[in-house]
């Protein structure tokens, strides 16, 4: 099954669920940065649920940016998406290796730590772009994100992200999204609870090569489960370009690009989500000095 986002309603309208397969696009991410297990399963949870959040998004042109900053050896992680989702992302510290924890998993928790915060940036069109922020409850993401919902968002949501890495790289990844809509019956939210207890981990069940609709139906415990999306495909996919790298050097400002000038006659920045370089000749930023200080 390739990677995939399905949208569906169960009970009866009454609970929302979007289910999403990302192995090719965290295989990509970690091929890019040459992630270790465990950075991989990190970045891999955080752009399967921004890419989730993505898929909310109604227009194109809409961005949301996903940033963590925990205690833990990772560093931040940034992830960036439009409503495609094409998303792309990097963490600070790629190559970091820690002993499994006590479950015998990738310790995603340990690597991000328990200390920081979710600063999630949703750029829709509006005159302002919308911020919500969150502390850190345990590092691994899925648990994270639910209380990012709950106390930025006020919206009850039950979130589950997996990566399962082997010695070849991304075996699977994937997650969803479960939302229950105001008219919820205690039954019916009684009955995903149990549906996801007994479901068990999103990586197991793709590994398991369940479909979408299969994961959904069996989350939820309905078997009549309705499908309302099931078109779009996630993608790493980076959107640097000279222009906005010259862009980015236009903004450290003049006195800094004047001193770069003068001691270098060159520069070359990289890009950080895709690792691409880009040269600029002594004559490129002459020119570009020249443009600001004519604005």
């Amino acid at each position: 099954m390739i990677d995939k986002i399905t949208s569906f309603l169960a009970y009866d309208g009454r609970i929302a669920i979007t289910a999403i397969k990302t192995t090719e696009m965290v295989e990509e991410a970690r091929k890019v940065h040459d992630l270790s297990p465990v950075a991989t399963a990190a970045l891999g949870r955080v752009l399967t649920i921004t890419a989730l959040m993505a898929n909310e998004m109604k227009n194109e042109e809409d961005k949301i940016t996903v940033q963590i900053k925990g205690n833990g050896p990772i560093g931040t992680i940034l992830t960036v998406a439009n409503n495609v989702p094409e998303v792309k992302g990097y963490v600070q510290n790629p190559y970091v290796d820690l002993p499994l924890n006590e479950f015998g998993k990738l310790d995603v928790g340990g690597a991000v730590g328990n200390d920081g915060y979710i600063h999630v940036i949703k750029d829709i069109g509006l005159k302002e772009p919308y911020v919500g922020v969150s502390n850190l409850t345990s590092g691994e993401i899925a648990d994270d994100f639910t209380n990012y919902f709950v106390n930025s968002e006020q919206r009850q949501a039950a979130v589950a992200l997996g990566v399962l890495v082997d010695k070849n790289g991304v075996r699977e990844a994937g997650g969803y999204l479960i939302t229950p809509m105001p008219d919820a019956t205690d039954v019916d939210i009684s009955n995903v609870e149990k549906g996801i207890f007994e479901a068990g981990a999103i990586s197991k069940m793709l590994d398991e090569k369940l479909s979408l609709i299969d994961i959904a139906k069996k989350i939820t415990g309905d078997k009549n489960i309705k499908v309302i999306e099931d078109c779009k495909v996630p993608v790493y996919k980076c959107d640097c370009s000279k222009e906005k790298m010259s862009n980015a050097l236009a903004s450290i400002g003049k006195k800094e690009l004047e001193d770069i000038i003068k001691e270098d006659g060159k520069a070359e920045i990289v890009c950080h989500f895709c690792n691409k370089k880009y040269q600029f000749s002594k004559e490129e930023l002459e020119n570009l000095l020249k443009q600001i200080k004519e604005k």
